[in-house]
C-alpha cells in the first residue's frame, strides 16, 4: 500500500514537473500570445476543483491505477507552470540571458540550460507538496472505487471497505488506514516545508552586515 502511494506520487509529480517547466517556460520566455495562450488554459484548469477534474479524466481513461497516475500528473502541472513563468518573467533580462543571445544562441539552449537552473529551487519546493496532494487524491479516488482496483492494495479502498465497522467494534480497521495516509503526507509536507525554508534566500538577507 505504501508502495502504490509512493508510485503515484512519484509518477504524478513528473508528469506535472515536465508539463509544468515547458508549459511555463514556454510562456515566461516568448510572452505576447503564446503567454496569453497558455495562461488562458492555465486559468481554465486552476477554476475546475482537483478532485473532479481527476474524476472526469479517470473516467475518460478508464479504471485502473496507470490511469490514476495520469490522471494525477494532468491536474498538478498548473501550479508549476505559474511559478516558473513567474520566475522566467523576471530573469528573462538579465545580463546572462542577453548574453547568451548575443552569442548567438537557440532559445531552446538558453531556457533549458542557463533561465531554468535559476528557477528550480521553487520547482522542487512545489513538487513536495505536490506528492502529498498526490497522494491523497490517490486515497480519494480509491475510496470512491475510481482509483486502484481490486487485487491492488490501495489505503483508500481499505478505508471504503472497512467504513461499515466505524460503528462497532472493529472500527480500528478502517482507522489505522487513515492514520497511515496522514502520517505519510504529514512527512511530505514536512519536507517541502524544510526545502522551503532551506531555500529561501530572504533569510539571508535579513542577516546584519558586518562593519556596518
Amino acid at each position: 500500500m505504501v508502495r502504490i502511494s509512493l508510485t503515484v506520487g512519484f509518477i504524478s509529480v513528473l508528469i506535472s514537473i515536465f508539463l509544468g517547466i515547458l508549459l511555463g517556460a514556454i510562456a515566461g520566455y516568448y510572452r505576447g500570445k503564446v503567454d496569453d495562450l497558455i495562461m488562458w488554459v492555465i486559468n481554465v484548469v486552476w477554476s475546475i476543483p482537483t478532485l473532479l477534474l481527476v474524476i472526469a479524466i479517470t473516467l475518460v481513461l478508464g479504471k485502473g491505477i496507470f490511469q490514476v497516475f495520469i490522471a494525477v500528473g494532468l491536474t498538478m502541472w498548473v501550479d508549476i507552470a505559474r511559478i516558473v513563468r513567474g520566475q522566467i518573467l523576471s530573469i528573462r533580462e538579465k545580463e546572462f540571458v542577453e548574453a547568451g543571445r548575443a552569442l548567438g544562441y537557440k532559445n531552446f539552449r538558453i531556457i533549458f540550460k542557463h533561465i531554468l537552473p535559476n528557477v528550480m529551487g521553487p520547482v522542487i519546493v512545489i513538487a513536495a507538496s505536490n506528492f502529498a496532494s498526490a497522494i491523497l487524491t490517490e486515497a480519494g479516488l480509491s475510496f470512491l472505487g475510481i482509483g486502484a482496483q481490486p487485487p491492488t492494495p490501495s489505503w483508500g479502498e481499505m478505508i471504503n471497505a472497512h467504513r461499515g465497522y466505524v460503528l462497532v467494534d472493529k472500527a480500528y480497521l478502517a482507522f489505522i488506514p487513515g492514520v497511515a495516509i496522514m502520517v505519510l503526507v504529514l512527512a511530505f509536507m514536512l519536507v517541502g516545508n524544510g526545502l522551503r525554508d532551506s531555500l529561501d534566500t530572504r533569510s539571508l538577507d535579513s542577516k546584519p552586515i558586518m562593519g556596518s
